[in-house]
């Protein structure tokens, strides 16, 4: 087992982080690493080589390292480890810049007290961040993130390291075999099985209730139809025609894949929370239709707007907005 430990200095990424708020922000990307011993850890693909990377960082000392300790049967270079985290935790976006944008809209400025450090976190697998998207349409993040986890136990790939057992989340072939209900585990399975048998190798033993058509057929369109690498390199416009092909997939989820799984700033994820915000801060008295709101997000903040919409709505949460909202 290659065991690898190293840091990257706060000069080596630009501007601040905060990891606790990151991974613990409700991206639907990915569910949040597990933290154990002090490191938020997971298992996370390489160069098609599996890799536990356990990660810390003192939130409260801005000039502190970001501490990495990353286990694998294969080896790999330290950079290559490197380029991964820097990729999923966004290292290479600067914050800086982004507040200056920030600082210069007065109904932004607020924002940055409530977020300082807060990145995009960005999937390591973008067929998982399809698939948490889908998921996530009307739940709750704790819900899920249980599915997720779910899934990944029953028909990812497991491994074994010093912390624990890891799994990866399985292929799209992968899930689009998958029964989708009790009654049709129940038909593939075989004759004589015991009276006390429980049927949970299905999608909807995992919580995703309805969704759990929409997962299997978008896994078999991924498979057949769509290919991820390809999508990547599209511009913003094309790549929402492609994802709005999928099942279970509208404009709000189109965007949350493309902003968490592909990186594409320029996305304007709205939900009815999002909406309100916009509607209070710009538009006090009006009620506006929720594509008026991502047309409005994505002209006025243009390469920012995926970030803003975080900022925007974890504000609301810790300044006490959503709640006001809730008693109207």
């Amino acid at each position: 087992m290659m065991i690898s430990e190293f840091s990257i200095s706060p000069q080596k990424f630009k501007g601040s982080l905060n990891l606790s708020l990151t991974i613990n922000s409700g991206q639907t990307s990915q569910p949040p690493w597990k933290k154990g011993n002090f490191y938020f850890q997971e298992l996370i693909m390489i160069d098609d080589a599996p890799c536990l990377v356990k990660i810390r960082h003192d939130d409260a000392d801005p000039e502190g390292d970001l501490e990495i300790i990353a286990e694998s049967p294969e080896n790999m270079t330290e950079k290559t480890i490197e380029t991964s985290i820097r990729e999923i935790f966004d290292l290479d976006h600067d914050l800086n810049r982004f507040y200056q944008f920030l600082g210069d809209d007065p109904k932004l400025a607020p924002t940055i007290d409530f977020c300082q450090g807060m990145r995009l976190f960005k999937a390591h697998d973008p067929f998982e961040c399809i698939i948490s998207s889908i998921s996530s349409a009307n739940c709750s993040i704790i819900r899920w993130t249980r599915s997720i986890e779910d899934i990944k136990r029953k028909w990812g790939d497991g491994y074994r390291f010093s912390s624990g057992d890891f799994y990866t989340f399985p292929s799209a072939e992968v899930l689009s075999n998958v029964p989708e209900h009790d009654l049709e585990e129940m038909q593939r399975a075989e004759d004589n099985l015991p009276d006390d048998f429980v049927f949970e190798r299905n999608l909807q033993a995992c919580g995703v209730g309805y969704r759990a058509k929409y997962i299997i057929k978008a896994a078999s369109i991924v498979q057949s139809e769509i290919n991820l690498q390809k999508l990547s390199k599209m511009k913003y416009e094309k790549a929402v025609d492609t994802i709005l092909e999928l099942p279970g997939v509208g404009p709000k989820v189109a965007d949350c894949i493309l902003l968490y799984g592909f990186g594409m700033g320029e996305a304007f994820p709205v939900d009815v929370w999002i909406k309100r915000i916009i509607e209070d801060l710009y538009f006090p008295g009006e009620e506006l239709k929720p594509q008026t709101v991502r047309e409005f997000g994505m002209e006025r903040y243009g390469k920012w707007a995926g970030y803003v919409q975080l900022y925007l709505f974890h504000y609301a949460r810790k300044s006490g907005l959503l709640e006001s909202f809730r008693k109207k």
